[in-house]
C-alpha cells in the first residue's frame, strides 16, 4: 500500500495534529499517512496522539526545520 504524504508545513499547534486527526478519520484502517510538518511541538503532540488514538507510528524523523512521521491508521 503506498503512503499518503500530507504536508502541514507552516502551521502550528494544534492545527497539525488537528489536521492529522481529521485525515486519518477519512482514511482505511491499515492506511499509511506521512505527515510533514515545521511545528515544533509536533514532536511531542503527533505522538501522544497516535498512541491516545490507537494509530501506529512506524517513525518519526527530525528535520531541517521540523519533522517527518509516517502513521498507520489504526
Amino acid at each position: 500500500m503506498s503512503a499518503e504524504i500530507y504536508d502541514l508545513r507552516g502551521l502550528n499547534c494544534p492545527l497539525p495534529v488537528l489536521r492529522t486527526a481529521k485525515r486519518l478519520a477519512g482514511m482505511a484502517s491499515g492506511a499509511i499517512l506521512v505527515v510533514e510538518t515545521t511545528d515544533p511541538l509536533a514532536g511531542l503532540d503527533i505522538p501522544a496522539f497516535c498512541q491516545q488514538d490507537g494509530h501506529q507510528l512506524i517513525s518519526a524523523e527530525t528535520l531541517d526545520g521540523g519533522h517527518r512521521f509516517t502513521i498507520v491508521k489504526g
